[in-house]
């Protein structure tokens, strides 16, 4: 072990000697292996583990017990820990030291192992994670002003104590903008460390100087409105801090604290001192249209200077200004509108932190130029990036104040923010740049070049988030296609590792410890440490020899619950390294509880990490019961010994000899044990493995339809404090041992050409390379160099390299690389045809060449493939599955159609269920999978007679609850409500009803709206037309717009409820609904869709449904041909369009819509209600002439003309003129007697007061 990796400084004693006591010393490793064979030739690794990778330190997990709550539920029962009884846990831990090295440059405090060029030892070591080896160079921070400089470094003072606790709920009390972040709260609450995770978009917003009338002041507004009372405003309407402060009391807030900040800011905080100009201003003299502009121009080098002057920072207006910047904001005196600041403003970060930033010092700015010096190479990018930024200020510097690094639990907001900026401005780019930027094919271009002046925007497709974008979903699928092929060029891999970081190693602890934190407010250092030791693994890994010969590897970075980092690794062992026979595995896999005596330190670790539970019974709140089952099928059974059934799946020895553990006040014993060692997985499992290791970060689980892919990546991310870090300091995401270079082909002049809009076709078709890629130049380079004849295309990249910048291929000099050919379809023609000739034709120099069979030149791709034997039978499509299996998982290729192929995901998902299938079910259920898929496809597998028909799919097809539920009413008494009321219809109902009912015996597609106000009898026409249709076994949906509507429905529900209508939808959205769901084969067969309360709803909606059912009936109709009845009257409430005006209300109807056109319009006249009033009844003519007049104002018959905005004259007869308190004279109006009527259910029935508004309720 090198001299620099001891290296020390100022580690205290028990830390240097050894005796820092955690919960869990160890560093764990989890392993698996794979069988070779199915037929019981299964091999699992003799694993050897080093000593070197351990503690010899006693476990106590009475200390550090913010991390208590890690326990083996957060475990599936695939992962195994390494510690077992039969190998010594004791050894020599490596210690990577304390970080005392400087950068020269920066003078930044780095680890050593964090050097440039790790693979050589040197007394000068220079490192790029901080400064990109001297070409960033960023002003220091500066000591913040008193008091703040107390508050965050005495940790004895009780009133900094409080300050560092709540510091989060100070800085956003003088925070200036408002945080638009989606807080994960699910990681704010119970055992472990409070971790900072955020999903969706982020913004920050600013609102206007003053507030509207009756509203309280909030963020920037508290430095100018009401000042004289500021303290108790900043404490009391700050919504975001109550919501903060939801689960404290309220006077854990010192208000001397408030103050000492306040005056701290006003005296030193530019952003501050100007809103109190603002203020005087304001208080002053009349200003009649007061505005503030936050400039985003800075004139100083930012490589020296970040503390602007007041003057620079903003200026205060008077009219309007027409000289702002496109970055400037401009905050108006008084409106209701927020504004969005842009992250790349330098006002960004000081207005959201003005703890982190007291003087009001710049965050990034644009335009900060690198460095100059020897060792920077000339390169395109001369700028300093936001990454670059945060990277810098995440280090620690001797020469410069520590405010952001001390800050907490705000330190951890300040990264995710951070990280957030960063990506919003690379998918800002890729937005902005994607408008301009057109691909098309080369013979489309060409084509249009008799037209040469037609500019670019005119032709082509857009391209949207491309795979280069790291996280997004094409360059997760690109992974896992390259890790499949590497898979395909060594074999299955032999072990699975997991390498989890530990927050009680020795580094983190000392370096948390001198900073007197906690390693959960410390993300940067735990990600720091972790990749220095994940390095060490891997090198260790490869030249350690621990497993023996390592020919290949691929890993990727995830993170636990809470943020830790945790690395899964895959390992490719040379042949002779191959280990034996599955009756190792009780040497090497434990899942029973070892002896508390003589294994007392395992006995430790078990018992507190790999005890899944307890669950079931004894605790059905625990995360992994689902329906009332443990999701990992806990508890186990007991078993006298390890048995391997004949699927390929250990069944691990439990014995049941009374040992047991404490959890949680319940006894578990060996059925409750998480294995810990390597287990055995089927080898046909491996695209399932590789489909979980490039599963990509957290984000939302969500299926939408004809969506941004760059908002959807957006709103469906998670983030947290490590991982935002992790892709700060730029650190890879995923990493593997072999390079995988990404065939493309295509056929002749067909290759992919790009242009931007501004460009005129002639123009781009005249660049010499244009017609040069990465296939032709294959077919040049054949012709330059002669020993590449004998390899096919995508055997080429072992001998040579393409260089896309020269667009040719060029003889290889060093490295090992795979190439991968692009799959397509048997559906792309000849496409597919060429793919197939490619992988046989050699030393090709033109297209015409690789169609030559026997000196035959063919005339198309097909005709080659039948000389060459391909398609002599279903050869070709027999192949084309066989690579498919190689990578595609049994979903997809139900959907392409194979067949023995298809069944490996049954076993594997009723395993996880605790299922245990015959062959026969398994290949009957899969038979099941696959007649769905004809179906959907209008065929069906009794059109193929080799084919076996599945047992029993008849009953499977019903077993549709939607269906089965629709189906369950009693017909007969049915038949009988539908007999009584067509008899209780009026005349003009009984025509609606029968139009109706006569297109549904007919299934004629057809779209009605029955107009008809209040009381006109809509809901018995919507329930004789439920009775009717159900009474004959026909389905039919009746839904409302509003929930309240709905009760009054025959089994009704609300639209967005039944449809999974998107909200807000949009122009282009779709209903979430799956072919192949429940929902769908309910859809398909219901006869009539009942819409009532319609106008309430947006016309988005509607047309989502449409799109959505033109889907899923494969039909272009409207509605995809099915029969919808719309019902409402616009008169009542209209759609509800944030901020919108009368005419973008009135714009957003269902009668604004294009589905409007296809409505036939149905009328009810007649008032119902007042026809059911006994004539004699003393109110009825005043309830009449109420009716009427309600009707007019609707009508707009009542008040002056108007164009959307009219005064009405309540008639004196409809008032209640004698009252006190107007809410109580409503009341007292509306419910008479009501102590005397309060069980009186028909009383409560026929009355009820509307309000305007929810705040009014309360009252």
């Amino acid at each position: 072990m090198s001299e620099y990796r001891r290296k020390r400084e100022g580690r205290p004693a028990e830390l240097r000697e050894g005796k820092l006591e955690g919960p869990s010393q160890h560093f764990f490793v989890l392993f698996h292996s794979f069988p070779r064979r199915r037929n019981g030739g299964q091999t699992v690794a003799a694993i050897k583990k080093s000593g070197r990778y351990e503690h010899q330190r006693p476990t106590d997990t009475t200390q550090h017990d913010q991390f208590v709550g890690y326990d083996s539920s957060d475990f599936n029962d695939d992962d195994v820990n390494m510690t077992q009884e039969n190998i010594d846990i004791g050894g020599t831990y490596i210690d990577i030291g304390d970080p005392v090295w400087e950068c020269p440059h920066c003078k930044a405090m780095m680890w050593y192992d964090e050097r440039i060029n790790k693979d050589k030892q040197t007394n000068k070591p220079r490192f790029s994670l901080c400064c990109s080896d001297g070409k960033i160079q960023l002003p220091l921070l500066h000591e913040p002003p008193h008091p703040l400089n107390h508050l965050l470094f005495n940790n004895q003072d009780p009133k900094a104590k409080n300050f560092q606790q709540y510091i989060r709920i100070y800085n956003l009390m003088f925070a200036f903008t408002s945080p638009d972040i989606k807080f994960d709260k699910s990681y704010t609450t119970g055992k472990g460390p409070p971790t900072f995770r955020i999903h969706g978009q982020t913004h920050h917003l600013i609102g206007s100087l003053l507030p509207m009338p009756n509203n309280p002041p909030k963020f920037a507004q508290l430095y100018i409105y009401d000042t004289d009372n500021e303290v108790i405003n900043r404490l009391s309407q700050n919504p975001l801090v109550f919501i903060l402060m939801s689960h404290m009391m309220h006077d854990m807030l010192d208000e001397q604290i408030i103050i000492a900040i306040k005056d701290m800011l006003d005296h030193h905080n530019h952003y501050a001192q100007k809103f109190r100009m603002a203020r005087d201003k304001l208080h002053s003299a009349a200003v009649p249209d007061l505005k503030m502009k936050l400039i985003s121009q800075r004139q100083t080098d930012g490589r020296l200077y970040n503390l602007p002057t007041t003057t620079e920072v903003a200026a205060l207006i008077v009219g309007d200004e027409h000289s702002a910047y496109k970055r400037d904001i401009i905050i108006e005196k008084q409106s209701g509108l927020l504004k969005r600041i842009h992250e790349l403003h330098p006002a960004y970060l000081p207005l959201q932190y003005p703890l982190l930033y007291p003087k009001g010092e710049d965050g990034y700015r644009l335009n900060i130029p690198h460095k100059d010096h020897a060792n920077i190479d000339a390169a395109k990018r001369k700028q300093v990036t936001l990454r670059e930024y945060f990277a810098y200020r995440l280090q620690s510097r001797t020469d410069e104040a520590q405010t952001i690094l001390h800050s907490r639990r705000l330190f951890q907001q300040w990264i995710v923010d951070g990280y957030c900026m960063i990506e919003s401005q690379k998918l800002n780019y890729v937005r902005q740049h994607q408008q301009q930027l057109r691909v098309d094919k080369y013979i489309n271009l060409t084509g249009s070049n008799d037209h040469p002046e037609t500019l670019g925007r005119d032709i082509g497709k857009r391209i949207i988030l491309p795979s280069s974008f790291v996280g997004g979903q094409r360059y997760m699928e690109q992974l896992y296609f390259d890790g499949m092929a590497i898979c395909g060029h060594l074999g299955f891999p032999d072990l699975f590792l997991t390498m989890t970081c530990n927050p009680t190693w020795p580094e983190i602890q000392c370096k948390v410890t001198q900073s007197n934190l906690t390693p959960n407010n410390c993300p940067d250092i735990i990600t720091r440490v972790f990749k220095i030791k994940l390095n060490q693994l891997m090198n260790d890994l490869k030249h350690g020899n621990i497993f023996g010969n390592i020919i290949g590897y691929i890993y990727t970075i995830e993170w636990q619950k809470r943020g830790l980092p945790h690395a899964h690794i895959l390992i490719f062992l040379h042949p002779s390294n191959k280990l034996p026979n599955p009756h190792d595995i009780d040497e090497m896999i434990s899942a029973e509880i070892p002896d508390k005596q003589s294994q007392a330190q395992l006995f430790e670790i078990v018992s507190n990490h790999m005890m899944h539970g307890p669950c079931g019974f004894a605790n059905k709140k625990s995360p992994c019961m689902v329906n009332g089952k443990c999701i990992r099928c806990f508890p186990k059974k007991f078993h006298g010994a390890t048995i391997v059934d004949q699927d390929g799946f250990p069944v691990y020895r439990r014995r049941n000899y009374g040992r047991t553990v404490m959890k949680n006040g319940i006894d578990l014993d060996n059925r409750f044990v998480v294995p810990y060692n390597p287990q055995l997985l089927l080898n046909t499992s491996i695209k399932y493995l590789f489909k979980y290791i490039n599963k990509g970060s957290d984000r939302i689980t969500t299926s939408l339809g004809n969506q941004d892919e760059i908002k959807q990546y957006l709103d469906c991310r998670y983030v947290s404090p490590p991982e935002a870090c992790w892709k700060i300091f730029a650190f890879p995401m995923h990493a593997r041992s072999l390079a995988v270079e990404r065939l493309y082909f295509h056929l002749e002049n067909q290759q992919h050409v790009y242009w931007t809009d501004d460009q005129q076709i002639g123009e781009v078709l005249s660049k010499n390379t244009i017609k040069e890629s990465m296939f032709t130049a294959w077919m040049h380079s054949n012709k330059i160099y002669s020993y590449g004849w004998d390899l096919t295309y995508h055997q080429y990249i072992s001998r040579f390299v393409y260089v896309a910048r020269k667009r040719c291929w060029q003889p290889r000099k060093q490295g090992n690389t795979i190439g991968r050919l692009m799959w397509v379809p048997p559906s792309a023609g000849e496409l597919f045809y060429l793919r197939m000739m490619l992988s046989t034709a050699k030393g090709a120099q033109s297209y015409s060449d690789i169609r030559t069979v026997n000196g035959l030149v063919y005339h198309t791709f097909r005709e080659a493939c039948f000389a060459k034997g391909f398609l002599g039978s279903d050869q070709e499509f027999i192949s084309a599955l066989q690579e498919a299996n190689n990578w595609g998982i049994a979903h997809y290729l139900r959907k392409l159609f194979t067949w023995q192929w298809m069944a490996d995901d049954i076993i594997f998902n009723h395993r996880k269920q605790g299922i245990r299938l015959t062959e026969k079910e398994t290949i009957h259920l899969c038979l099941t999978e696959i007649e769905n898929m004809l179906q959907a496809n209008r065929r069906s597998l009794r059109d193929f007679l080799s084919i076996p028909y599945p047992i029993g799919y008849a009953r499977n097809q019903h077993h549709n609850n939607l269906i089965h539920n629709e189906m369950a009413y009693d017909k007969e008494m049915l038949a009988k409500q539908y007999n009584t009321a067509y008899q209780l219809l009026t005349d003009e109902q009984k025509t609606i009803v029968d139009t109706i009912m006569s297109v549904v015996n007919t299934q004629s597609a057809a779209i009605y709206f029955l107009y008809g106000y209040g009381g006109t009898g809509k809901t018995f026409v919507w329930t004789t037309l439920s009775s009717g249709i159900r009474s004959n076994g026909g389905i039919v949906c009746t839904i409302s717009s509003s929930g309240i509507a709905s009760l009054l429905l025959p089994v009704g529900q609300t639209a967005h409820s039944k449809f999974a209508i998107p909200v807000p939808a949009t122009k282009n959205s779709t209903c979430n609904i799956h072919q192949g769901s429940e929902l769908a084969g309910l859809l398909k067969v219901t006869k009539l869709i009942v819409w009532d309360e319609a106008p309430m709803c947006h016309k988005f909606a509607f047309e989502a449904l449409d799109k959505s059912l033109k889907d899923i009936m494969q039909n272009n109709l409207p509605f995809g041909g099915k029969i919808m009845v719309f019902g409402g009257d616009f008169r009542q409430i209209l759609p509800i369009v944030p901020k919108g005006n009368c005419s973008d209300i009135v714009h957003a109807t269902i009668n604004a819509s294009y589905i409007w056109d296809h409505c036939q319009i149905l009328k009810l006249t007649k008032n119902m209600r007042l026809l059911s009033n006994v004539p004699q009844q003393p109110n009825n003519e005043e309830l009449k002439q109420f009716s009427h007049w309600l009707l007019d104002i609707g009508d707009g018959k009542i008040g002056q003309y108007n164009d959307g905005f009219s005064e009405i004259t309540i008639p004196n007869e409809f008032l209640i003129k004698n009252y006190d308190d107007p809410i109580h004279a409503i009341v007292e109006a509306t419910y008479p007697s009501l102590i005397d009527n309060y069980s009186d259910t028909d009383y409560l029935q026929k009355r009820v007061v509307l309000a305007s508004k929810k705040k009014l309720l309360t009252k």
